[in-house]
């Protein structure tokens, strides 16, 4: 028999992982619409002694995202206010749903790493992930290696499908 030698492994190609780049902790999403009026209607009164009677301790170090799910207009300080409340207890805060938060923490994340170690070498941005990993994520990645890498393809190894290469 012959052996079986992983050409991928033994290849130049580098993977760029945004999995790897996932913030731990607990996401959670909270919706706004709770406090007012019928799910409306922002009494400002009620509003704020709704805040001041809310368990706060419940969301300590998690992932918050701000919304209302109601079509209710608000007033720009009500998701202020509310951040307020609960930045003494959240890891963070983002107005706006799960995806959002996703997208805010993935920028962080990015923005953090040196791409220069993906100088001029095929990069293969994976594509398949066990955490949520939104499309934004894929974008600002790709506009991050573009400067950088000699090509860059999308998924597995064993399926890439070409993005870019450099001229």
């Amino acid at each position: 028999m012959e052996e079986i030698i992983n050409k991928v492994a033994n290849s130049s190609l580098q993977v760029f992982d945004l999995e790897d780049y996932y913030v731990a902790g607990i996401r959670t999403q909270l919706d706004i619409s709770q406090w007012l009026y019928e799910g409306f209607l922002l009494k400002e009164k009620d509003f704020r002694e709704a805040l001041k009677n809310h368990d706060w301790t419940q969301y300590q170090n998690h992932l918050v995202s701000i919304h209302c799910s109601s079509d209710a207009i608000l007033p720009a300080w009500a998701s202020i206010l509310v951040t307020t409340y609960l930045s003494p207890f959240a890891q963070k805060v983002v107005l706006g749903t799960t995806i959002d938060m996703e997208t805010y923490l993935y920028q962080e994340a990015l923005s953090k790493i040196d791409y220069s170690i993906y100088q001029d070498k095929p990069v293969i941005l994976k594509g398949c992930s066990k955490k949520p990993v939104p499309e934004s994520a894929y974008v600002m990645a790709i506009q991050k290696l573009l400067p950088f890498a000699k090509s860059i393809m999308y998924g597995e190894a064993c399926s890439a499908v070409p993005l870019f290469k450099s001229k």
